[in-house]
């Protein structure tokens, strides 16, 4: 049993149950930082969110608050993408004996692209009322746009295990009329669709560890817990931002 590691699980749990913010976006650089692969990084993130949604999508489903005509058409993009995107990285190990460098830049410009979307979200909530030209659509008219952006961002979601919460809940804000719980409820409940198969595909070539996994859980699952009760009285408003500029910084490193 390693502590830093459950200490690690139990910070990142934490910084998410506090401030919202995190998640993969620190974890995957985290463990890279300490040495493990970048493709067991990344698949064994995965299989570990894959599980924490769990229990985040079941919450938001007995509240009412995922909308699964959404959940259906972002998926049908964006799970076939992430597992194309599996089948790419392993064919690339496959031909140059390794994929760790490609991971670790298309991770880079992820970690610089999830804190633009941060603060494009923060503007975009802190906007009147005002829908955009897509939210005014007929949900028939603009099925397709969804699709495709599920593929786009599946695609680098499966290469890097970042962005299944902040770019889609971004594209969720700008193409749908939904409140800020139904917004949350369905990216959730989207991103546990997203991170299980993308994550099962990379545990079918070998790339989870699961010691690792299990350790990194025993210490988040405590951690948002503690998180989310001590949000409710700390002000996390300059924490978040501040984790924000260190995922920004995460990104150009690894560039």
């Amino acid at each position: 049993m390693d502590f830093h590691l459950t200490a690690i699980g139990l910070f990142v749990g934490f910084m998410v149950g506090l401030t919202g913010v995190g998640g993969a976006a620190i974890l995957t650089p985290l463990l890279i930082l300490l040495g493990i692969s970048p493709t067991i990084a990344v698949g064994t993130d995965l299989a570990y969110n894959s599980i924490t949604k769990i229990f985040g999508t079941f919450q938001h489903w007995r509240q009412r608050t995922v909308n699964v005509k959404v959940v259906r058409l972002f998926a049908i993009g964006s799970v076939p993408s992430a597992i194309i995107a599996v089948l790419t990285s392993q064919w690339i190990r496959h031909l140059y004996g390794s994929s760790d460098f490609l991971i670790k830049k298309v991770l880079g410009f992820a970690l610089i692209l999830i804190p633009i979307c941060m603060i494009v979200k923060a503007i975009h909530s802190r906007r009147s009322g005002k829908q955009s030209d897509q939210q005014e659509k007929t949900f028939a008219e603009k099925r397709g746009l969804p699709i495709a952006i599920g593929a786009i961002l599946g695609f680098i979601v499966g290469l890097t295990s970042i962005g299944s919460g902040s770019l889609f809940a971004l594209a969720l804000m700008y193409l749908f009329p939904m409140s800020g719980k139904e917004i949350v409820g369905t990216d959730i409940a989207h991103a546990l669709l997203l991170v299980t198969a993308a994550g099962l595909a990379h545990a079918s070539f070998g790339n989870v560890d699961y010691s690792l996994m299990i350790q990194l859980l025993s210490g988040s699952i405590p951690g948002v817990f503690l998180g989310s009760i001590l949000s409710t009285k700390v002000p996390t408003f300059l924490l978040r931002w501040c984790i924000t500029l260190l995922i920004l910084i995460s990104g150009i490193k690894l560039l």
